[in-house]
């Protein structure tokens, strides 16, 4: 997941047993914990745990791995030359992340990174700057490259990266100018991957939130999203932040409604580990806003 910016838990006692002793301590500090949102990510989310739990892309993820494939993989396809592109990328809810515009960097001119939380932004610039302690993206950057053709060309892409990444900025979706008062030009695309179920408390703000960010495109622009679906929750850490549950059909509702056409809603059955979040699939969404949205 990226977060932040989609989670039920009970049937959990009778699969304790066959759990590692550590996802069993993870799964009984999810139940007894606090659920954290809103104002509390500003303190309480830490984007190192955050990565090394959902990022890690070795062979103790495999779950979280096929999720980031899949991610990926519909990114490439979504932004491979002679598809879209253009001038604007708006990334909403970066995170802390950076994979998200491994395939984008290559068809747009400029990328505009947000993020509700100023620790996120940090964490994303010490990784634009070559800081130590950034975190290394390279085996995510080494895949795509290889989806590109040419796994070897990994440190060109991270060149380019941090060439089209521009300004990072924050950002509220709750509010109807999700970017403030910052002066940013409409998009060709705004991208918001597992970001509005973290920030928004009901479907009603969902909605809402979706609208704001449709205002943020051209006429003609797209919407990027992802979303995993039929969850309540998901752990960093120690720390349990609560998600809003979402149908993929309230997804691509809540985008027509906003006055976009539904090009694209790719579902996929896969799941996180259980110790960190249940969800019940996944969906990655295009859709391109109407001439009166």
């Amino acid at each position: 997941m990226k977060l932040p910016i989609g989670r039920a838990w009970e049937e959990r006692v009778d699969k304790m047993g066959n759990r590692s002793r550590g996802e069993a301590e993870r799964s009984t500090a999810r139940m007894e914990g606090e659920l954290y949102k809103g104002e509390d990510y500003k303190t309480e989310f830490q984007p190192q745990n955050y990565l090394k739990t959902y990022y890690a892309f070795d062979s103790g993820t495999i779950a979280e791995n096929e999720v980031l494939k899949f991610n990926l993989n519909n990114l490439f396809e979504t932004f491979s030359p002679g598809g879209m592109g253009g001038d604007i990328l708006i990334d909403i809810g970066s995170g802390p992340t950076i994979y998200q515009l491994l395939s984008a960097c290559e068809v747009f001119r400029e990328i505009i990174m947000s993020d509700y939380t100023e620790l996120n932004l940090r964490e994303v610039d010490k990784w634009l700057k070559k800081e130590p302690g950034a975190y290394d993206w390279s085996p995510a950057v080494q895949y795509v490259c290889e989806l590109e053709g040419d796994r070897s060309k990994w440190q060109e892409k991270e060149a380019r990266v941090r060439r089209t990444v521009k300004r990072l900025l924050t950002c509220d979706v709750n509010q109807p100018r999700p970017l403030g008062s910052a002066q940013v030009p409409a998009a060709d695309c705004v991208l918001s991957l597992l970001a509005l179920e973290c920030a928004c408390r009901d479907v009603d703000a969902y909605r809402a939130a979706i609208q704001n960010l449709v205002g943020l495109l051209k006429p003609g622009g797209h919407l990027v999203t992802l979303v995993a679906l039929r969850c309540c929750e998901y752990m960093v850490g120690s720390r349990k932040f609560f998600v809003l549950s979402l149908e993929q059909e309230t997804v691509e509702k809540a985008l027509q409604e906003a006055g976009c056409q539904v090009l694209k809603c790719q579902y996929s059955p896969i799941k996180y580990s259980e110790a960190f979040c249940l969800n019940e699939g996944i969906c990655f969404v295009v859709a391109r806003k109407g001439p009166g949205a």
